[in-house]
């Protein structure tokens, strides 16, 4: 083998592995949001965090990416260390797939039909539809789809290449000798296990096992070994991901690792047993493509079958090796382990999101309580959420940031987008709530009293505003867009009702009966409800223009606001229900 060649193995490498991670990363994008749907059956039962584990590992195409994004669901809070086990057992039969796609590549017939499975046959089609569809066509998934189609293509001819580079390894003499070195078990598992652990791929090491295959020197008796070895190198990546999560994350990537390493001390125990005892012949013949790809599913089945009844077990062992601290440990609002299923890490930002929301509306209700009777447990209560809002946004802005430089699909960007915008309207509505406490403590602390006509005023904007929080609540947390329909009227309303307010309080200014210290609070009052519905209307606009893929919302909101009948209908409804029309004018 000269050097040529070498290099010729290592651009095969290169593309088998850009190939498998482009293939990877397009199939997410494409099949993301079914993932979400999975992810909630998982407390259903033991098979079904099983076939879960299977099923997005099979679609991801690594189980090194599925048992990361376990790790960082077991830090979240998102799922149970019982889940995690079942899942990840899953996972190392879905990984399988892949050795399966590649033995495509070893068959060898006469027969037409059997050459058209072949993927020599059929990938400069796929590369060619893939790249029609990449190039040319306008719609996400349509690119999405030919990114899946042209990494296929290049995982195979990478594949190809890298049997071709390495086909001559068949007539030297120390290639042979160091396949017959890995013939000792012990040494096969050790190859594996640091080969995998290097390239952190159990699916591509596989892969490169096929391609030596093709040189004829690997027999049966050195591929199992190395098979076995290969599930605890791909345990590498995880026990990595695991370093700074809280404990029952690290108990999650070292169920991966132990799950691993008890399967493979059996079974290759069970292997070195019957080697000895029955000495069987196939073990000296040479391995196939097929070959390593049953041995591989095979032996991923094997340890399922021997572990699942102890999944107990293995939750009692990985708890003692990562024993509970005396503090309980907090779970990771946002983990960026999530990053490699961008849709589900997205998912997660919503439920973040929706706290956030539950945090600036209930210290907005209090304000607005705060108004009719003062207490000093009430504005801690207030001041504690608007912090918690502040804090949200921090991390929520950052990692919606992070998460929309990955590549996602078109649908997660525009959910990505709807978020960065709506908690920022979040974030003002709990800092309006913190000025209208201000003017609650400040009537309070001078005490100030505003007139019998301006309090009924009051209750009948703060009406509206709770009217228009709980809409846009209900809007962005149900997705509701009936309710999120009703808001922009309203908000409306609020408007007129704050202009109103402003008239009857320089009517009463100059009749004598209003203070200018009250006078001032009540202006404030006035601005932080009106600015606080605003926002509520830009929350609500948001989920109205994301749900038809538009996020131009004042351009949308002005076409609402002239021709919409439902617009019309619901603003001259509450402007009969918000009407200053029974207010004694002679207490004003």
């Amino acid at each position: 083998m000269d050097i040529f060649n070498m290099l010729t193995l290592i651009g095969g490498l290169s593309l088998f592995l850009f190939g498998m991670n482009l293939m990877g990363q397009a199939l997410e994008r494409r099949t993301g949001g079914r993932l979400r749907p999975l992810l909630e059956k998982l407390a259903s039962g033991k098979m079904t965090g099983l076939l879960t584990g299977l099923g997005v590992t099979a679609v991801i195409q690594s189980s090194s990416a599925t048992t990361v994004m376990v790790v960082g669901f077991v830090n979240s809070g998102l799922m149970t260390l019982r889940q995690a086990i079942n899942m990840i057992m899953g996972a190392n039969i879905g990984t399988t797939v892949t050795a399966w796609i590649l033995s495509l590549a070893g068959i060898d017939s006469g027969n037409l039909f059997i050459k058209l499975l072949k993927p020599s046959s059929f990938t400069p089609i796929l590369a060619l539809i893939g790249i029609i569809l990449y190039m040319f066509c306008k719609g996400a998934k349509k690119k999405d789809t030919g990114m899946i189609l042209l990494g296929f293509a290049t995982l195979m001819f990478g594949m190809e290449t890298m049997s071709g580079a390495v086909s001559g390894l068949r007539d030297v003499p120390a290639f042979q000798q160091m396949f017959l070195m890995f013939k000792n078990p012990v040494l096969g598992v050790l190859a594996g296990a640091v080969l995998t652990a290097v390239i952190q791929s159990s699916s591509a090491s596989v892969g490169i096992l096929q391609a030596l295959a093709v040189t004829g020197q690997v027999s049966y008796g050195a591929a199992i070994p190395i098979i076995m070895g290969q599930n605890i190198g791909t345990c590498v990546t995880a026990m990595l991901s695991s370093v700074g999560a809280n404990k029952n994350a690290k108990r999650a990537a070292l169920v991966h690792l132990s799950f691993n390493i008890i399967g493979t001390v059996v079974w290759l125990s069970v292997f070195c047993l019957l080697k000895a005892l029955l000495q069987p012949v196939f073990l000296e013949v040479p391995v196939s493509w097929l070959g390593i790809a049953v041995a591989h599913s095979v032996f991923n089945i094997l340890c399922t079958i021997l572990m699942l009844p102890l999944s107990g077990f293995l939750e009692r062992l990985v708890i003692a090796l990562v024993p509970d601290a005396r503090e309980p440990e907090a779970y990771a609002e946002l983990d960026e382990r999530l990053f490699a299923t961008p849709s589900i890490a997205l998912e997660r930002c919503h439920v973040v999101a929706s706290d956030m929301a539950k945090a600036a509306a209930g210290s907005l209700q209090k304000a607005l309580a705060s108004l009719k009777g003062f207490a000093p447990e009430m504005a801690a209560s207030i001041r504690e959420k608007e912090e918690k809002t502040d804090h949200y946004e921090d991390i929520l802005g950052t990692y919606l940031v992070n998460l929309s430089t990955r590549p996602i699909s078109e649908e997660d960007s525009r959910e990505a987008a709807k978020l960065l915008k709506i908690i920022g309207d979040f974030e003002r509505i709990a800092d309006h709530a913190v000025n209208i406490l201000e003017s609650a403590e400040e009537l309070e602390n001078k005490g100030k009293r505003f007139t019998a006509a301006a309090e009924n005023e009051l209750a009948t904007i703060s009406r509206a505003v709770r009217d228009i929080l709980d809409l846009s609540l209900q809007a962005f947390l149900q997705e509701d867009l009936a309710a999120a329909a009703k808001v922009e009227p309203l908000e409306q309303v609020i408007d007129g009702l704050k202009e109103q307010m402003r008239t009857r309080h320089i009517l009463r200014l100059q009749k004598g009966d209003c203070t200018i210290d009250a006078g001032f609070a009540w202006l404030d009052l006035l601005t932080d409800l009106e600015r606080a519905a605003d926002h509520c209307s830009n929350i609500a606009g948001c989920v109205m223009e994301t749900a038809h893929n538009n996020l131009n919302l004042h351009q949308s909101l002005r076409a609402v606001r002239g021709y919409s009948e439902d617009f019309q209908r619901w603003y001259r409804e509450y402007t009969n229900k918000y009407s200053f029309s029974n207010v004694n004018a002679k207490e004003g």
